[in-house]
């Protein structure tokens, strides 16, 4: 009587755990794309330095989407940021660099799904560019999308994913 009123009692949380586990391990065996596009957003920007400075000319892009690497490198020529000066002091390109370096793909030793594909010698320094987001796109987005004028480029996320800016990267 004693061991099936404690295994009544402890059946649901049991079960709700042996559930979980299997939404885990499913959700882990996922394509690159689901991190983007399932229940797991990319963390957003939360300091408020980066999104003020990185923000003031575009998205405030989630440092999970690129390796510490890029990051580093992104930020050590701002005085040519893809065409244009962006640099800042040292003291805001340093907080940035940190925060971007902390809070990268990679961050930590681990792998992110959105890494996949990249050589540990390649340094992307486009999200474009990356393996994960060509799949996304290819397919599903025409190459001329990006030349309407409302979205002007591939880096301009939030003209077609209008939750990107909470982390979310799905089909709008």
């Amino acid at each position: 009587m004693r061991v099936s009123r404690f295994r009544s009692v402890l059946w649901p949380a049991g079960a709700a755990l042996a559930s979980a586990s299997i939404v885990l391990a499913i959700s882990s065996l996922m394509a690159p794309s689901a991190v983007a596009e399932g229940g797991a957003p990319f963390a957003v920007v939360t300091d408020k330095t980066v999104q003020t400075e990185c923000g003031a000319c575009h998205m405030a892009y989630p440092a999970g989407m690129l390796p510490t690497r890029s990051w580093q490198a992104i930020m050590d020529k701002l005085d040519d940021h893809f065409g244009e000066n962006a640099a800042l002091d040292a003291k805001t390109t340093k907080h940035i660099t940190d925060y971007l370096v902390a809070n990268a793909a990679d961050a930590g030793g681990r792998g992110a799904r959105q890494l996949r594909g990249v050589k540990p010698d390649q340094t992307p320094l486009r999200i474009t560019e990356l393996p994960w987001w060509i799949r996304e796109h290819r397919g599903e987005v025409s190459p001329s999308a990006f030349k309407d004028p409302r979205v002007k480029s591939k880096a301009n996320c939030v003209a077609c994913h209008r939750d990107a800016a909470k982390g979310y990267f799905g089909d709008d």
